[in-house]
């Protein structure tokens, strides 16, 4: 077994929202994974209407009061978590009172996408991260999940490569059908830029960004892609083919999908040595 151990970074987890595709391998891949005997974590937004007091969440104060600068704005980081008792595992919950607190997932009541979701996916990609450095946890595989995650492969590999939590990390995005229609804001290219992150390093996505431009900056600092849906964006699957990186297929079986993932994360750490 080279890859020990394995962070996931989700967009959504049953039982803590309704359950889609999505949520549902959020919330069984992590158990399958552990089963197999690797050390996991697993990370999710805090969305406005993840019940705290049934889901018995409660903050970390050691980990939360950090604050993040996006557009020259301060955001403070709150770290939540919850336990999964029957399972043996713990969730974390980035959390944030103008991004996540008071409102739903990506979209509002009445069905329209947040203007500044990219922010948002930005705030947490960058939160997750920030976590895990402070819990002093070195993930060998982090495996990625909704578009939500697209900037982790892009922060690991260039803003956080030389941090000790990261330094040795491989990166996993997987593709669903599942993206959002609207444009993310025109300056978001330039919300995305930290240090070690020029403009050069996101010339490969067109502007404005759209889902697919987004997956295609998530898979180009990939080390392997996943198709999690069975009808997903082509063209996204055939850019991963064409950096010669490992890319699944769709696989429906349950079993044979975590198989096959688990399989991936030996070969990206193996590869790398």
């Amino acid at each position: 077994m080279s890859a020990k151990k394995v962070l996931f970074i989700t967009q959504e987890i049953t039982p803590y929202v309704p359950e889609s595709e999505l949520s549902l391998i959020g919330q069984n891949l992590p158990q399958a994974i552990q089963d197999k005997g690797r050390e996991i974590r697993t990370f999710m937004p805090k969305w406005g209407y993840v019940n705290e007091r049934r889901n018995q969440l409660h903050e970390v104060i050691r980990l939360s009061g950090m604050n993040l600068i996006i557009d020259e704005t301060d955001h403070p980081l709150i770290i939540k978590v919850a336990s999964i008792q029957a399972a043996r595992r713990q969730v974390y919950f980035i959390d944030n009172d103008d991004y996540f607190q008071h409102r739903l997932m990506t979209t509002d009541e009445d069905g329209n996408e947040y203007e500044d979701n990219g922010e948002r996916a930005i705030f947490y990609a960058r939160g997750v991260l920030e976590t895990v450095k402070k819990l002093r946890w070195c993930p060998d595989v982090i495996h990625c999940h909704g578009w939500m995650s697209a900037m982790v492969p892009l922060y690991i590999k260039k803003a956080y490569c030389d941090e000790p939590s990261f330094r040795d990390s491989k990166v996993v995005f997987s593709v669903y059908s599942d993206g959002f229609k609207s444009n993310l804001a025109p300056n978001f290219t330039e919300q995305l830029l930290l240090k070690g992150i020029t403009p050069e390093d996101v010339k490969m996505i067109n502007s404005p960004v759209n889902y697919e431009e987004l997956c295609k900056l998530a898979v180009a600092y990939s080390d392997g892609v996943v198709q999690n849906s069975e009808h997903v964006n082509q063209n996204i699957i055939d850019y991963a083919k064409s950096l010669n990186i490992p890319v699944i297929g769709y696989e429906a079986d349950e079993t044979a999908f975590a198989d096959a993932c688990d399989a991936l994360y030996d070969k990206v750490t193996e590869d790398a040595e």
